[in-house]
């Protein structure tokens, strides 16, 4: 059974760890719920899950630092460690790339290159062009950046994508995915941000017209890990 079944005998639950109110799932929480899935959101002041019931981890973005003393962040590298070593199908979202990156062993540090915002795009490398989820994307893809901080490469992982102004912007590791951008936009993130960063103009027109390479870049994600736990 893929991710295309409209009927699950028991519908696999997605949980998504979120850190700030307006960095939600966006199109990964509507496509997820559009194929049957169950999401589960977990807010800073929930407890984290028990990984015994959690097939599919997404880890969303925010302003925090993993490198800060912060014990919620810890717990989450150690969750996200766990779940990595269980083979669990995760996509971490920016600072879910980073968390991820720092469970599998990697530096996480200040970019060096200073703020990456706005409207910009990723150029996929040789694996990433042949990766399955990226199939169909071409050279590069269109996404919205908005990160102070980036990381190293996990010892073992497959680069994926970079950018002009920080080389990694993905990777995949196993079954665990680090995007360093934003795959996630919707109308009503874009809204949100809109009133805490500068945008040009024509971004909602920019959002509508580049969805559809983000809709498959996530539909293909989900089909991959629903096929990996069913």
């Amino acid at each position: 059974m893929t991710a295309g079944a409209e009927v699950y005998a028991r519908p696999p639950l997605l949980v998504v760890l979120e850190h700030v109110e307006d960095e939600g799932p966006g199109l990964i929480g509507e496509m997820a719920a559009g194929i049957g899935l169950q999401v589960h959101r977990v807010g800073t002041g929930d407890p984290l899950p028990n990984l015994d019931r959690m097939p599919l981890l997404v880890v969303m973005g925010g302003p925090q630092a993993v490198y800060a003393p912060d014990q919620r962040l810890r717990d989450e590298v150690a969750l996200i460690h766990d779940a990595v070593t269980r083979g669990l199908p995760i996509l971490g979202v920016c600072l879910g790339a980073q968390l991820l990156a720092a469970a599998c062993g990697a530096a996480v540090t200040p970019g060096e290159r200073g703020q990456e915002l706005g409207l910009g795009a990723i150029t996929l490398t040789g694996s990433g062009r042949d990766d399955p989820v990226f199939a169909g994307c071409g050279p590069a893809l269109p996404v919205l950046h908005w990160h102070d901080d980036t990381f190293d490469l996990p010892r073992g992982s497959c680069h994926l994508a970079s950018s002009d102004a920080y080389v990694n912007q993905a990777f995949r590791l196993g079954r665990a995915y680090g995007f360093q951008f934003h795959i996630e936009m919707d109308a009503q993130l874009l809204e949100a941000w809109s009133r805490q960063i500068l945008l040009p103009e024509d971004a909602l027109g920019w959002l509508r017209q580049t969805e559809p390479l983000r809709r498959g870049v996530i539909a293909r994600w989900l089909q991959q890990a629903v096929d990996a736990v069913l």
